[in-house]
């Protein structure tokens, strides 16, 4: 049996209140979910308590699964949505942080201030310019590599479309970036 194939079974037998099933479910992914959602949230306690919320859902609805998809990718579209809806929970702690990530680090020469500033700095605020649909097809193919195909399934959406919302999140972060004076655009 693949592992695909079981994790269908486990979801199913969750769904009849399995509870070794969910164990054994979480065991398996909740790495790769604890991973997803830090990179969307970029914050390991944020990201834990997604970890939470992801298998709960899954706990509540595993009956609701129709099987479209992978069971992983699934996980991975519950992470999202979570991880969005934290994102716009968290606007104001945000603020605070960018504040304190302007105090400068007096070891760094500044060269290397101005080259922190304008590359990790001016990437997060050019990402969170972008709407929530590019943000989250830039970070599966950029940050997680996955493919066209691969995101297609994660997000639920034709190949297509992907590739016209990776075109378009791809120049709008090129724009946003270089509005914010940093001169090499996206990879």
């Amino acid at each position: 049996m693949t592992q695909a194939a079981s994790d269908e079974v486990l979801i199913a037998r969750i769904a009849q209140g399995d509870r070794l099933a969910m164990q054994v479910l979480y065991g398996r992914h909740h790495v790769r979910v604890y991973r997803f959602g830090l990179r969307l949230v970029r914050d390991e306690q944020a990201a834990e308590d997604l970890i939470s919320e992801v298998f709960l859902d899954v706990w509540r609805q595993a009956g609701k699964f129709e099987g479209r998809s992978a069971v992983s990718t699934w996980l991975l579209a519950i992470t999202r949505f979570k991880a969005l809806s934290a994102l716009r929970r968290r606007k104001d702690f945000e603020l605070d942080e960018d504040a304190a990530n302007a105090i400068e680090d007096t070891s760094d020469d500044p060269e290397t201030v101005v080259q922190k500033k304008d590359t990790s700095e001016a990437l997060r605020e050019c990402l969170t310019g972008l709407s929530p649909e590019h943000r989250e097809i830039v970070d599966l193919v950029y940050y997680h590599e996955k493919s066209v195909e691969e995101v297609a399934e994660i997000v639920g959406i034709p190949e297509n479309t992907v590739k016209t919302r990776l075109f378009y999140a791809r120049k709008k972060l090129a724009e946003l970036l270089k509005a914010a004076g940093v001169e090499r655009g996206w990879p």
